[in-house]
């Protein structure tokens, strides 16, 4: 279909904006929903940090969210949510308690405290104000892959981190999107060469078109053997789901993200994966939910090697070389 941008703006009433701060070294993603979203989610990492992650349980009563917050600094990006919800408060939004409205954020974080950007924020961090600013920024249409919103410090055990984004459309025309920043323990490349993982589902050379290599190295590539990683993102479709549904494809989301990552989901891990519905299109046959499933892996895999593909070093002494530098001739 021409007018999608291989996006997770491709579905319709689903807005992004980021708050990035290259001199920190760290940023914040926000994905708005124009009107609350059915939303579930999991975590599969062992060392998780995330707000509100617990309502997306399908037995919790809150079926809806108004957005969803991906942030760097670890547990001090946590105050990220606190600043989308006064945005959106402004707004008028979220879910009604009496007279008083409450944005519902869902939040996970990243570790991105050690890849040399400026923490010395003082006494209070900044998160809460790129919060803010990521939802006044949150808009439809393009918006900036790699070193940006919550990839800016993001880093893998190969090639520096980023955020990235992918779309596909089922064969009953429902869309499914997935976006990532992906701030890895393992790699998103094979062996210290430029392949992808995710080669096999790659779509219009979208991270260099350079398919699997002969033989595939799958020794354990890590960044660390004690610092804590996490990769977070979300999957979103325009079908209609139930709010068990939408936890079923949030598990498909984590199959993308094996698939793109060597070794995922390790104890220092924090790999979470939300997932919502705009509903915007009637859907209540399994076939339809199988096939989304099916798409919903693998927009998270061409996502996470397309964040990793567009991302940049960071300005900083030290700083952990991108992949575009590491392969300036895409090979």
């Amino acid at each position: 279909m021409p007018d999608l941008l291989n996006l997770l703006t491709d579905i319709d009433g689903v807005s992004v904006g980021h708050a990035t701060d290259l001199v920190l070294g760290s940023g914040v993603t926000v994905i708005v929903f124009d009107e609350p979203a059915v939303a579930s989610g999991t975590v599969l990492g062992g060392a998780p940090g995330g707000r509100d992650t617990g309502l997306l349980d399908p037995s919790m009563t809150v079926n809806a969210v108004d957005a969803f917050v991906l942030s760097g600094g670890s547990a001090f990006g946590l105050d990220a949510a606190g600043g989308v919800q006064a945005g959106l408060r402004e707004l008028g939004r979220g879910f009604a308690v009496g007279p008083v409205r409450i944005p519902i954020v869902p939040q996970a974080i990243l570790m991105d405290l050690l890849n040399g950007g400026d923490k010395d924020w003082g006494l209070h961090s900044p998160y809460r104000d790129m919060g803010y600013a990521a939802v006044k920024a949150a808009a439809k249409g393009a918006f900036e892959l790699g070193t940006a919103g919550a990839g800016t410090g993001a880093t893998t055990a190969t090639s520096k981190g980023g955020l990235g984004s992918a779309s596909a459309v089922s064969s009953a025309g429902h869309r499914v999107a997935a976006i990532v920043a992906v701030n890895a323990l393992g790699s998103a490349t094979i062996a210290d060469g430029p392949h992808f993982w995710a080669a096999p589902f790659e779509q219009d050379a979208e991270f260099g078109g350079l398919g699997m290599p002969a033989v595939a190295d799958h020794r354990m590539r890590l960044k660390g053997m004690d610092t804590p990683a996490t990769t977070i993102g979300a999957v979103v479709t325009d079908a209609q789901l139930t709010k068990a549904e939408a936890h079923r494809l949030s598990l498909a989301g984590h199959d993308g993200l094996a698939r793109a990552l060597l070794p995922a989901h390790l104890p220092l891990d924090g790999d979470t994966i939300f997932a919502a519905s705009t509903a915007r299109h009637r859907r209540d046959d399994m076939a339809s939910l199988m096939e989304l499933c099916h798409l919903a892996t693998i927009v998270m895999a061409r996502a996470i090697a397309r964040g990793v593909y567009m991302a940049s070093a960071l300005p900083v002494e030290g700083a952990q070389m991108a992949w575009r530098d590491r392969y300036p001739n895409g090979h």
